[in-house]
């Protein structure tokens, strides 16, 4: 049985403490309430990927994760998220001054300032 030189050992232990980040960073993301933190968690594994893919001798396919999986699929989904965050409080805010105008021209009456009105009779 041939030993391996001491570079093939440390890079296939860099391999696997970095494929253990992938995992993590997919089960974080999958696992963590808070939605950016979830997106930000799925960006880092495909970081952790495109570095693994540069380990591997291919450095093409690691610029490409690095480039689109790592940096634009992370913005497109931070900017979605700031987007519909956005629109909610939009929609919340004009369904609150909806119900406010609303109940606005509306008199309202308070039930327990008509029970302790004088009611006009001797007692």
């Amino acid at each position: 049985m041939e030993a391996y030189p001491l570079d093939s050992l440390v890079l296939i232990l860099l391999t696997i403490i970095i494929c253990a980040g992938i995992l993590v960073g997919g089960l974080l993301a999958v696992i963590l309430d808070n939605i950016v933190s979830a997106v930000v968690s799925a960006g880092l594994a495909s970081l952790f990927a495109s570095v693994v893919y540069v380990i591997l001798a291919a450095p093409d396919v690691a610029m490409t994760e690095a480039s689109i999986g790592s940096g634009l699929a992370t913005m497109i989904f931070l900017y979605a998220v700031r987007n519909t965050r956005s629109n909610n409080a939009d929609a919340a805010d004009k369904a609150a001054s909806t119900n406010n105008t609303i109940t606005d021209n509306k008199p309202v009456q308070d039930q327990s300032a008509q029970d302790e009105s004088p009611q006009g009779g001797s007692s």
